[in-house]
Formats: C-alpha cells, sequence, structure tokens
C-alpha cells in the first residue's frame, strides 16, 4: 500500500512537472522571448557651422541640458569683423542704388529735352517751309511783272534774295532736325544704360540682394558661434577644452536625445510570425532585473545584413562553412516603443535588455 501511495506520489509530482514543462513552452511559443536586446536613442552629433577656437565651454561631461542651452562659444571677433563689412557693403548698395536712380531721373530728363529739341526743329521746319511758299509766290509774282514794267529788277533781286535766305534757313533747319534727332537717340541710349546700371527697382534690385544676403549671412555665422542644445539630453563622451579648434561640419559633441528612448530585440526568425505591431512588451534590463518595464512593439525588421555573398579578397565571394544538420535561425530586430518607465531607472543607449512579446494581446490604441 506504501509502495503504490508513493509510486503515485511520484508520477504526480512527474506530470505536474511535465505540465509545467509543455506550459512554459508554450508560453515561450505563443509569447517570444529574447535575452538579446539594447537600449537605443537617437544620438545627436553637434557640429559647429563655423570655426575657431572655442572660448566658453558651458556643460561637463555626463551633464544633462535642456532644449536652447548654451554648449559652448566659438571665438566671435572675426564673424564680428564680418558682420561690421557686411553691413558696410550693404550700406554702399543703398547709396549706389540712390545715385543709380538719381542717374535714371537725369537721363529721363535728358530725354524729354532732346524730345523737346526735335518738336521744336520740326515745328521751326514749317514755319519755314510757310516762308519759303510765301518768298517762292512773291519771287514767281515779280518775274511776272518784270516783261510788264510793272515792277523793278531791284524788287525782283529782293525777292529772289528773300527765298534764297528761307531756303538756307530750311537746310539749317533740317541740321539742326539731325542733330535734335541725334541728341534724341544718344539721351535714350544714355537712359537705357542708366536703367541697366540700376536694375530692377527696390528690394529686387539684384545688388540691394546680393548684400542684404551677405549680411544676414554674416549675421547668421555670428550667431552660429553659440552653439545651443537642440533638444533635451545628455552630454556625453565630452573631450572639449577650452582653446579647442572647432572645425565647421565636424561632429564636437554628443547630445543623447533623453525623449527618444526605445529598445531593439533582437528575436529569432522562428519567433516573430504572430508578431504584429502594437503587442504589448514586457522589458527587464540587466541593470534593473527587479524593475520590469511596459512597452508595446512599434515595429518589426525587414532585413538584416548578409555575410554570405559579400565581396572578400581579391573579388571573390564570402561563402561561411555550415552543417546540414544545423540551421541557425537568423535574428531579426524589432522595435519596441517605452510607454511606462519606473521612477528609480535610469535609461542608458546600449545597456542590454531581456524583451517579452505578448503576441495574444493588442494595445486598445493599434486595435
Amino acid at each position: 500500500m506504501k509502495a503504490s501511495i508513493k509510486y503515485l506520489l511520484t508520477g504526480s509530482i512527474v506530470a505536474i512537472a511535465v505540465i509545467a514543462v509543455l506550459l512554459k513552452y508554450w508560453d515561450y511559443v505563443i509569447n517570444p522571448w529574447t535575452r538579446d536586446g539594447q537600449v537605443r536613442a537617437e544620438i545627436i552629433q553637434i557640429t559647429p557651422r563655423v570655426s575657431g577656437p572655442i572660448t566658453n565651454l558651458t556643460v561637463n561631461d555626463n551633464q544633462f541640458v535642456k532644449a536652447g542651452d548654451l554648449l559652448f562659444e566659438i571665438d566671435p571677433r572675426t564673424y564680428n569683423v564680418a558682420l561690421f563689412q557686411a553691413q558696410a557693403q550693404y550700406d554702399k548698395s543703398i547709396d549706389n542704388y540712390h545715385a543709380l536712380e538719381q542717374q535714371v531721373e537725369a537721363a529721363h530728363a535728358q530725354v524729354a529735352v532732346s524730345q523737346a529739341n526735335v518738336l521744336q526743329s520740326s515745328s521751326s521746319i514749317k514755319e519755314i517751309d510757310s516762308q519759303i511758299e510765301k518768298d517762292k509766290a512773291e519771287y514767281d509774282r515779280q518775274l511776272e511783272l518784270i516783261p510788264q514794267r510793272a515792277t523793278s529788277q531791284k524788287s525782283v533781286d529782293r525777292a529772289k534774295a528773300n527765298y534764297g535766305v528761307s531756303m538756307e534757313q530750311r537746310q539749317g533747319a533740317l541740321a539742326k532736325l539731325q542733330q535734335s534727332k541725334a541728341s534724341l537717340a544718344q539721351s535714350q541710349a544714355s537712359l537705357a544704360v542708366a536703367k541697366a546700371n540700376l536694375g530692377e527697382a527696390g528690394d529686387k534690385n539684384a545688388s540691394i540682394r546680393t548684400a542684404k544676403a551677405a549680411l544676414e549671412q554674416a549675421q547668421l555665422n555670428l550667431e552660429f558661434t553659440r552653439v545651443v542644445a537642440p533638444v533635451d539630453g545628455y552630454i556625453t563622451n565630452l573631450s572639449l577644452q577650452i582653446g579647442s579648434q572647432a572645425v565647421v561640419n565636424q561632429p564636437f559633441m554628443a547630445l543623447i536625445d533623453s525623449n527618444s528612448f526605445w529598445v531593439h530585440g533582437f528575436f529569432k526568425e522562428t519567433s516573430i510570425s504572430e508578431m504584429k505591431k502594437g503587442n504589448p512588451s514586457l522589458i527587464t534590463l540587466m541593470t534593473y532585473p527587479d524593475s520590469p518595464i511596459e512597452g508595446v512593439v512599434d515595429s518589426i525588421g525587414w532585413g538584416v545584413s548578409q555575410q554570405d555573398g559579400s565581396t572578400g579578397y581579391e573579388l571573390l565571394p564570402n561563402v561561411s562553412p555550415t552543417f546540414d544538420w544545423i540551421r541557425l535561425a537568423q535574428r531579426i530586430p524589432v522595435r519596441i516603443h517605452i510607454t511606462k518607465i519606473p521612477e528609480n531607472i535610469k535609461l542608458r543607449v546600449g545597456t542590454t535588455a531581456s524583451v517579452l512579446v505578448y503576441t495574444q494581446k493588442q494595445t486598445q490604441s493599434s486595435q
């Protein structure tokens, strides 16, 4: 009897153990879990936009900064000088523009004078033509009267002289008209040159826009000597000193965006078939093993790098040896959005995490 009870208890314990193992395995199958996880965040490379020695360093390594806080300053003296020069050039461009405007106005006035001279010359020719007609008629009349002895030779000579004078006056008026037209053409050409030198009016003027752009660039360069934090975050791996030379477009400092932390879980390809965006997840950091973090699946990677087939020595393909009876599953990155962080936890980029995903659940926001 005692032996039967002993076998029954042993069998029960074994059955419970088997059931527990099966349940655990089933839980593992439907709720994938990986120890291959890592904390990530957006890392901003602080890059100066102007060059020069650092004259003021306001942060320390691993310090928390807020968006807009001053990080460091570059010697502004060179850029102050450049700003003064750009301002002077802008002022000079304005003065030149006004001078060219006056030249255009003067050219307009000269064109008006030349046009008036042309009109006056044309009017004079008309008056002279009228006088010529009268003088010719008088001369013809005198010629008709001379055979009749109704006039004197002196009157004929006087009429002829008057007619000749009128013709000479007409030649002079024609020459003056040509001169007035030539002066008008020259005035119009001078006006065209003055307008071309002036360019567009007001703010559309090319020389003013060029000078204004140079002035704005100089102002920006002076502002760029003060480098501020673009986001809230942590300065890390700081190795700057006052006097260090900042080089334009060369990364100078790392800033970890404190509002961008997420976790990458690298799951076996056999574990992601039922995984979907919105599945709740549980994150456990190696730093804080007793303080789990709540998260949700944000996205699942669509590819990983392949070593086989890549170009190797002498342009030959790299092919790794494999065992036909062993097939290693690839690891697929799954991005986990952190929804709730316990107060005692300080997230740090690169730290290790374990990730559990509940594939049978879905957050309300993703449904």
